[in-house]
């Protein structure tokens, strides 16, 4: 199992601080996600119903032709590499670890390649694979070089799949009309935006041929029936995505200035999350999470220089915990009052 972000049980085991007293900011989530309403009994009862609603509304939200509702993303990345025959695969790296993973563990020769070098390689690529924005860098690729990538990569039966798991802040940038299009599989989540992470919902953009393919793969009821019903609410909650999008913004700016002003340089981001490289970045992590601080780091073996990812404090709290805990690392002067606002001791 790869690592990933949130794993406050081995967190708690390793720093003897309770899982609750914990300041998460490991995983990039929405900590104000989507308020999910009271739940039916008969929904836990029957089995899911494939109505087609949670299909048409989610065809709606994301404006495509055709979709797959899979259990997150993470089903289709495992999925997607058993479509085709084994072959060459470049993921742009570095990323999502995942990725890779799945399409070595189906048998393909995988490269990880920098955004900068793969167009060269387009033409001996059967698969590219791109998480845009990335994760963690944040690094953004432009739709039209993307689609002409697809071209370049359909017209040997090629194809480009984008993980567009932090898309939803900024969707007029999304390929998500364009997903049905030869060799174009666009993957959308609900864990990141949303904050909705437990329901397991993701959906797969495709061509009708793929996801049939994919649907034999999956079987029946992919999806919980509480998960359907919260996710086709979700998406059809358009007051609060538009307010959210402005508060992620707004937050991610401030995360950006807080952490400039702590003498951090950040490199890049999203709205849910900022990426910073530095040589110092495991010292760093060690000494904010002995505070309780949960950040996710990643070592230089992964992404050329050691680095961090600061996903967004929930709460004014949290905020000011976050403050501290930067203040302490970087040895400035706190009062009693502030160290005392530290949850663990």
């Amino acid at each position: 199992m790869l690592e990933h972000g949130g794993d406050l049980a081995s967190a708690s085991r390793r720093w003897g601080i309770a899982i609750d007293d914990w300041l998460d900011l490991s995983t990039g989530i929405n900590p104000n996600g989507w308020p999910v309403p009271a739940i039916s009994r008969e929904l836990w009862q029957r089995l899911p119903q494939g109505d087609g609603m949670l299909e048409e509304v989610a065809r709606e939200y994301y404006g495509c032709r055709q979709l797959l509702p899979v259990a997150g993303s993470q089903c289709a990345i495992q999925w997607l590499p058993y479509l085709r025959p084994r072959g060459k695969v470049g993921v742009l790296a570095p990323t999502y670890a995942e990725h890779a993973a799945a399409w070595r563990r189906a048998g393909h020769e995988v490269i990880e390649v920098p955004v900068s070098d793969i167009e060269p390689l387009l033409e001996t690529l059967d698969v590219v694979v791109v998480v845009n924005p990335n994760n963690p860098t944040g690094e953004d690729i432009a739709a039209a070089k993307l689609l002409a990538w697809r071209e370049r990569l359909a017209a040997h039966h090629g194809w480009l799949v984008v993980d567009e798991a932090f898309r939803d802040a900024t969707p007029h940038l999304s390929l998500a009309k364009q997903s049905h299009e030869a060799g174009l599989i666009v993957l959308r989540s609900l864990g990141k935006f949303f904050g909705l992470a437990g329901a397991r919902v993701g959906f797969v953009l495709a061509a009708e041929e793929l996801l049939a393919q994919l649907s034999a793969q999956t079987g029946p009821w992919p999806l919980a029936g509480p998960a359907r019903f919260v996710a086709q609410t979700a998406l059809r909650d358009l007051p609060w995505q538009r307010r959210t999008r402005q508060e992620l913004v707004a937050k991610a700016q401030r995360l950006r200035i807080l952490l400039s002003g702590k003498g951090l340089q950040v490199n890049g981001g999203t709205a849910c999350f900022q990426w910073l490289r530095n040589d110092d970045a495991l010292d760093i992590f060690e000494s904010l999470a002995a505070l309780g601080v949960l950040l996710r780091y990643f070592p230089a073996e992964q992404t050329g220089q050691a680095g961090l990812r600061f996903g967004l404090p929930g709460s004014e709290a949290d905020w000011q915990r976050l403050e501290v805990a930067l203040d302490i690392v970087a040895g400035s002067a706190v009062t009693a009052h502030d160290i005392s606002s530290m949850t663990p001791g």
